[in-house]
């Protein structure tokens, strides 16, 4: 087969962002391989819809002619691997996923979703959201003046999840001027976009093994922000934070906060669900029910809607797609729910979103025994918010640390779980007054996790199991689940 336009190779196709632009290039006719380290669900099942996929580093598995070959790469596959290598060196035409999904959105009117925490519920949930609205948009057609508008029912997405509602991370009609786009912070990639509007969730330091200060983190999201032509929607708050020159209109929004200018007020949290009213400056959208009845989805749904409202959704179609929201996979996914275990799976790999996972299970389930299995994500990210990880692990009644998952980086001396181990130990005997409350803490491999998980939550219950991290501890969930079924 030669290289040409119809052929493209992906090295990490195996990502969540990866394999969805996969499946867009091959809804648009390419023939698509790819590599990834290892198999997963989303790789069999990019398989199964045709696209070549295989798992060593080994240059003669490429199904293309290397010269000029389009190729996708992700950093996460480090660029010393042989197939970076000789992909490089046989004149194969290499960009960051940033790049292509930057050009592929220039196409459409851009809605962004940028910030260190929420950004693939509040993205899913704005996509669900235009989709189910239904939207109809006036187009005038050139030289064709007696046709009148054009309508379309759906929305282009490429999404940092797997939607529940679609079981897919990417949407598309070709007739959609939208195109929903989780805009990554990392490796700068969110600058290769052109957001025509954009939510700004968060700009908590992160990916300090890429920006080396929170300074510097913080400029890459003003770098962000000036690239906005028409709407910015940021966390209430930011506004003052951020140094900002953007002509874009810039509007704020806020759980609870009655400042900003979209709001939820008379939140109501009862038998396993939130209801709650959502003020915008056009009104109020009264008895809004959120179909994740989570409670940081109270801000996630927030944002969401202001985007959505700016884009023609009406008040009675944001209360519909609210409430027939079902989530994304692994953001607080409940997967055991009985009088005695309830068990949640979330993607929180950072210390404020392990607060927020935390603070909603304490509300959904009050008054249990709260077990928390938290697998690191990163040598780096473990190192430099040590103390932040430690600070909310020590909440949890009982805390489990799966070994440190290691992703791209190689091991970093005195970084380990055991070390975030001893640091939760000593938040814990700091706060307590009475040391007999000290729960067990422990550093377990996964097959003693799954050894031990049954009994001891069965010896706290009523109990609630959180399993947290964003390396390959949703792997373990199934099994979890049965032994606590």
């Amino acid at each position: 087969m030669s290289a040409d336009k119809k052929d493209i190779f992906f090295l990490g196709i195996g990502g969540i962002g990866m394999s969805a632009l996969a499946r867009y290039y091959r809804h648009e006719g390419y023939h698509v391989a790819g590599y990834d380290r290892t198999p997963s669900d989303l790789t069999r099942t990019l398989e199964q819809e045709g696209i070549t996929v295989f798992y060593e580093d080994d240059p003669t598995l490429i199904p293309f002619a290397a010269d000029g070959l389009e190729v996708v790469w992700t950093p996460a596959v480090p660029r010393d691997t042989m197939l970076y290598q000789y992909l490089e060196a046989h004149g194969a035409q290499i960009k960051k996923r940033a790049e292509a999904l930057g050009k592929i959105t220039s196409l459409k009117k851009a809605l962004c979703v940028a910030g260190t925490h929420g950004k693939t519920t509040t993205s899913t949930m704005l996509a669900h959201l235009i989709k189910t609205a239904a939207l109809k948009e006036q187009r005038p057609q050139p030289n064709l003046a007696a046709e009148r508008a054009k309508t379309y029912d759906g929305v282009n997405a490429f999404l940092g999840g797997i939607s529940e509602n679609y079981k897919t991370n990417l949407l598309l009609d070709k007739e959609s001027d939208y195109v929903v786009v989780e805009a990554d912070e990392f490796d700068r990639s969110f600058h290769h976009l052109r957001p025509y509007m954009s939510v700004v969730t968060s700009v908590d330091p992160d990916h300090l093994d890429i920006y080396g200060t929170s300074e510097a983190y913080q400029e890459s999201f003003e770098h962000y922000c000036n690239l906005v032509s028409d709407t910015l929607v940021l966390k209430y708050g930011l506004q003052d934070r951020l140094h900002l020159q953007t002509k874009a209109r810039i509007l704020t929004y806020s759980a609870e906060d009655s400042r900003a200018d979209y709001y939820a007020a008379n939140v109501v949290v009862s038998e396993g669900s939130i209801v709650f009213d959502l003020h915008h400056p056009g009104g109020v959208i009264e008895g809004v029910h959120l179909g994740v009845p989570v409670w940081v989805n109270i801000e996630n749904s927030v944002a969401a809607s202001a985007i959505a409202l700016q884009c023609g959704v009406t008040d009675e179609q944001i209360r519909a797609g609210l409430a027939t929201f079902a989530g994304v996979h692994r953001r607080f996914n409940i997967h055991v729910q009985t009088p005695e275990i309830a068990y949640v799976d979330d993607y929180a790999h950072h210390p404020q979103e392990i607060a927020a996972s935390i603070e909603s299970v304490r509300r959904l389930y009050p008054n249990r025994h709260l077990i928390g299995i938290f697998q690191p994500h990163l040598y780096t990210r473990t190192r430099d918010f040590a103390e932040g990880f430690a600070e909310v692990l020590s909440t949890l009644d009982e805390v489990i640390l799966l070994p440190i998952y290691p992703a791209r980086e190689l091991p970093i001396e005195g970084v380990s779980s055991e070390m975030l181990l001893e640091l939760v130990e000593r938040k814990k005997n700091a706060s307590l007054k009475d040391k007999s409350q000290i729960s067990r803490t422990d550093v377990l491999s996964k097959d003693e996790l799954i050894a031990q998980i049954g009994e001891r939550s069965r010896k706290m219950a009523p109990a609630v199991v959180l399993t947290i991290g964003a390396g390959d501890i949703d792997r373990l969930v199934p099994k979890i689940t049965e032994r606590l079924k």
